[in-house]
């Protein structure tokens, strides 16, 4: 029975460990984007990472997001978002972990979430969703300031489909 109790100890301890190493990783990434350090930044991020904004139309591989985010990073200081809330997961494997975060950025409460792998020894950003947060009672005057941009898109999209 000890041993047993140690075992799940010793286990629950370390991926409490891993589960902080990935919240120290996701606000160093963010501090690297509010003081523009624009390697530190995009060194967090895996080779084939993708990065959702929230645009409809922003969905960028690593290279095109680097490419949008330099004019930024050069002009020093990109954007500014600090977690106020998250929740961290890993896989039982323990090589992918996902999350979600409410962050205080200039939009008011936003929305992270996304997925990591572990690359080696270190954990890297495979997958980062940002959201802006509307409250329920609010929703319809949001559609109301959306609706024609995003016809526009749906539209755009569906054409462009293949069978």
């Amino acid at each position: 029975m000890t041993l047993g109790f140690l075992l799940l100890f010793n286990c629950l301890h370390a991926q409490q460990s891993e589960k902080k190493a990935i919240e120290n990783i996701l606000d160093a990434w963010h501090k690297a984007a509010a003081t523009a350090d624009f390697n530190a930044y995009f060194d967090l991020m895996a080779e084939e990472s993708v990065f959702v904004g929230t645009d409809a139309a922003e969905h960028w591989n690593k290279q095109d997001f680097m490419t949008f985010s330099k004019p930024y990073f050069d002009k020093g200081k990109a954007w500014d978002f600090k977690a106020v809330e998250r929740h961290v997961f890993i896989d039982k494997t323990g090589e992918i972990a996902w999350f979600d975060e409410l962050l205080d950025t200039w939009m008011q409460l936003c929305r992270g979430s996304g997925v990591l792998v572990r690359e080696g020894e270190k954990w890297k950003i495979a997958h980062y969703v940002l959201s802006m947060t509307v409250p329920n009672e609010n929703v319809e005057g949001a559609i109301a300031l959306k609706k024609e941009k995003d016809s526009v898109l749906i539209k755009s999209l569906l054409s462009g489909r293949t069978h």
